[in-house]
């Protein structure tokens, strides 16, 4: 069972890994299938594309150190939850931790992680121009 685990784990991490986007991941999910994708972006320093709708856990891969978002881009937060929807502290402090200063200022101004639906939605063209992330090449 752990190398079935194991090896989906790794059939996930290198599709993202071959893509370079979000998409196909933008409906969101399990931190456990997320953050092994931010480590090895992080590890390898190759350039992240956050595509289309990103929203609960695809929001974690703000944290991967050169992620670019494109203006057309929707991210949709919320807190985190466990299998039931009920929002844990663990869950939305992994969320948040893949944030940077600013972001989270503003999600927390605005409540934004204070509860599990609806989701909060922040344009592309607003996480570049107003929390500071970088543009994608090319848009």
């Amino acid at each position: 069972m752990k190398l079935r685990f194991a090896f989906i784990l790794l059939l996930v991490s290198t599709s993202a890994m071959a893509e370079g986007t979000s998409r196909g991941h933008g409906g969101g999910g399990w931190y456990k299938d997320f953050h092994p994708i931010v480590e090895q972006y992080n590890a390898s320093g190759e350039l992240f594309r956050i595509q289309g709708n990103c929203q609960s856990a695809c929001t974690l891969f703000l944290g991967i150190r050169n992620v670019c978002i494109e203006p057309s881009a929707v991210l949709r937060f919320h807190a985190g939850h466990d299998q039931h929807r009920i929002k844990t502290e663990l869950a939305t402090s992994r969320l948040m931790a893949a944030y940077n200063a600013p972001l989270k200022a503003y999600l927390n101004e605005h409540h934004a992680m204070d509860r599990v639906d609806p989701f909060f939605p922040i344009s592309g063209r607003d996480m570049i121009h107003k929390f500071g992330y970088h543009q994608c090449p090319g848009h």
